[in-house]
């Protein structure tokens, strides 16, 4: 079995992508959603993917913004994959299929087995369970004993429990943000922390 991949979201400076570039997450996560404290421009972004490690994919956060914008960021190569955090639907995807062939995780907020069920039947090549936007909660795991597809998880996950979620849960990856951050920033110290005990040695 491989290892739990890594996203480190919100990164929105160039400090933020020197630490990252030394820790080799697989994902890193743009903001574009403007009311987020962590938005970033797609010129702010082109700026931080040029500074990124090749080796290190970036992800560009939506909530319900135009298809065609987002994958005109997909196809100018300052995101490699999109994440949509609104109300986008099926519909949306085969629409955003039909302007490029890049990878899209599709985020879901869970607070019920209807809403994982949702989420395992979404065209999206991943999804991203959460407990909502950006709130740095944690939702009821147990929800999640029924799901057979790979999906990152999110919400919540800091030092105190992430090696708790890699050991019971097994998820494909996990997104972190405000669990890596002090005082609104990132914080590179918080960031190899939570690399390291994802990355714990010796676990199967």
């Amino acid at each position: 079995m491989t290892g739990t991949k890594i996203k480190l979201c919100g990164l929105s400076r160039p400090r933020d992508i020197r630490a990252a570039n030394a820790l080799k997450p697989e994902f890193v996560g743009f903001v574009f959603a403007p009311r987020s404290r962590r938005y970033v421009s797609p010129q702010q972004a082109k700026t931080l993917k040029s500074l990124l490690s090749p080796e290190i994919q970036a992800v560009g956060v939506f909530v319900d913004e135009e298809a065609e914008r987002v994958a005109e960021l997909l196809g100018s190569g300052i995101i490699d994959l999109a994440q949509l955090h609104g109300a986008e639907d099926n519909g949306y995807i085969r629409r955003l299929r039909a302007l490029t062939d890049q990878p899209v995780i599709q985020a879901f907020r869970v607070r019920s087995e209807e809403d994982v069920r949702r989420a395992a039947d979404s065209g999206a090549d991943h999804i991203l369970l959460d407990a909502g936007a950006g709130t740095g909660t944690v939702f009821d795991w147990g929800l999640l004993r029924q799901i057979r597809r790979p999906y990152f998880l999110a919400g919540g996950l800091g030092l105190h429990n992430v090696e708790k979620a890699v050991e019971e849960l097994h998820p494909y990856a996990v997104d972190v943000s405000s669990g890596i951050e002090t005082d609104g920033v990132k914080d590179p110290e918080k960031m190899a922390a939570f690399v390291a005990a994802v990355r714990k040695e010796g676990r199967p």
